[in-house]
């Protein structure tokens, strides 16, 4: 499941969260509202940060054989 959560202090930084993404992605996503936020003063990635996307793919192999007996 995807989160992003938002801590406003009552100076108007804002602190962003974001969970549940793998890897880079998750600054795609927050890219858009970080423009509208204002600057960015810092990043701190998490562990998810780091994973890599993991891609499963399915490989069938089929062999056809013909024997005269």
């Amino acid at each position: 499941m995807e989160t992003l959560e938002f801590v406003i202090y009552p100076d108007g930084r804002v602190q962003e969260k974001v969970s549940g993404i793998v890897g880079a992605n998750c600054t795609e996503v927050t890219a858009a509202i970080e423009a509208e936020l204002g600057q960015v003063v810092s990043h701190q990635p998490s562990s998810e940060f780091y994973n890599a996307v993991q891609h499963q793919s399915t490989v069938a192999t089929t062999q056809a054989s013909f024997s005269e007996w």
